[in-house]
């Protein structure tokens, strides 16, 4: 059921921002609807999800109907505060999205559109379990307006998925990509990398299906064991293999060449694109510090510099919507040194990179050890932009350390 929520402060139950809160009407404004439901929970997975045992006090069927009342709510939140403006991206995560009916997806982003308006040419994207998607399924997320499925792939070995407590068919990736296909959508696959048993083979015959099914997006994760995970509790007991550094980084490396031979053009440390637009608009939204909402329990929100997130339950989350209060559990307004790390760790990830004039003193000093030592190219540095080599990607925590010192 996820990580701790963090402390932070209390929000006013009518979910008002801070007085001094600035907004800035023509950033970017996204909204991130969160489904909490799954119908197994991964081995690996900390998300804020929800197996059908652990509901008590909410029901699925009437969990469009709650969402629905946050998005009322922010909309009066955000007209006190001059920050009303339209959706530039809306993303569906989760959880498993697609295991709520496609109308009340629809219900959903209908009521993004009615209260915010959506511009014109938005990324709409849906996160799906291939074994939820049929081509029904994604005609009417399609007529909807949804404009892209993100399908969580994994793996094409048996046993990996096995060792992830993925339950889908693998052959299913194929044909919810076809269904996607063919109602018109853009499609990514995720992978995940580093899976306890899995091979160096394996994760090349993996990146090679993914290739074959010609997505128009790749995500390729590492791996990581957080604590409380029923992964983590098997490691420590000795029963699997904690994943290994140095494959790992063998695995980053291979599916790096295999993608860029594909076409594929790297564009943030775990992901790849066919075309710049291709790469997920929404995602890099959060990368480059724009305004969003997070809809749903445990969901996070930034806006105007504000961070503030939901209560975790569903069932909570409930509550105070159905009693007309904010289900904001608390917020933060991060100080200057924060914004500083939080800026370097974020815009060193993306391909772009980050402005070497945005660094502060030491920081600065940095960034000719870091050429030296391979880390950031150096002929882009000396164009005044950090970008990270790909020995940088694999070295990122080490680098953000040394811009941040």
């Amino acid at each position: 059921m996820g990580a701790a929520l963090p402390l932070g402060e209390p929000v006013p139950a009518d979910g008002s921002l801070p007085e001094l809160t600035r907004i800035d009407r023509a950033t970017d404004f996204g909204v991130y609807l969160h489904v909490p439901f799954c119908r197994v929970r991964c081995g690996y997975c900390d998300f804020n999800t929800y197996t059908s045992s652990e509901l008590q006090g909410a029901r699925q069927d009437q969990y469009a109907d709650t969402l629905l009342r946050e998005i009322d709510l922010a909309a009066k939140v955000l007209g006190r505060a001059g920050g009303n403006r339209p959706a530039t991206t809306v993303f569906f995560g989760g959880g498993t999205p697609t295991l709520l009916p496609p109308g009340d997806l629809a219900r959903m982003l209908d009521g993004v559109r009615e209260t915010f308006g959506i511009v014109e040419g938005a990324e709409v994207t849906v996160e799906a379990n291939p074994d939820t998607v049929s081509p029904a399924v994604a005609a009417e997320l399609a007529a909807s307006g949804v404009t892209r499925l993100s399908i969580g792939m994994q793996s094409a070995i048996p046993h990996v998925l096995a060792a992830l407590d993925r339950t889908h068919d693998p052959e299913n990736v194929r044909t919810a990509v076809s269904a996607a296909r063919d109602a018109g959508l853009d499609v990514s696959v995720d992978l995940i990398y580093g899976a306890p048993g899995e091979s160096l083979a394996d994760w090349r015959a993996s990146l090679e299906a993914a290739i074959a099914l010609e997505p128009d997006h790749i995500s390729a994760y590492a791996l990581i064991i957080e604590d409380g995970t029923k992964l983590a509790r098997q490691i420590r007991r000795g029963e699997v293999v904690a994943p290994d550094d140095d494959l790992q980084a063998d695995m980053y490396e291979l599916a790096d060449d295999l993608l860029a031979g594909a076409g594929f053009g790297w564009y943030e440390v775990s992901n790849w694109a066919r075309d710049t637009g291709h790469r997920s608009r929404h995602n890099l939204a959060y990368w480059l510090g724009s305004d969003w909402w997070g809809f749903g329990p445990g969901a996070h929100s930034h806006i105007g510099g504000v961070r503030f997130w939901n209560v975790k339950h569903p069932a909570a989350y409930a509550q105070r919507l159905t009693a007309g209060e904010s289900p904001a559990a608390g917020r933060e307004i991060p100080d200057a040194e924060a914004r500083v790390l939080e800026n370097v760790l974020l815009r060193t990830r993306v391909r772009e990179g980050l402005p070497v004039g945005e660094l502060q003193g030491e920081g600065r000093h940095a960034v000719a050890a870091l050429i030296a030592d391979g880390l950031i190219d150096g002929p882009t540095a000396l164009k005044g932009h950090v970008v990270l080599t790909r020995r940088g990607r694999l070295l990122a925590d080490a680098v953000v350390r040394a811009l941040t010192a």
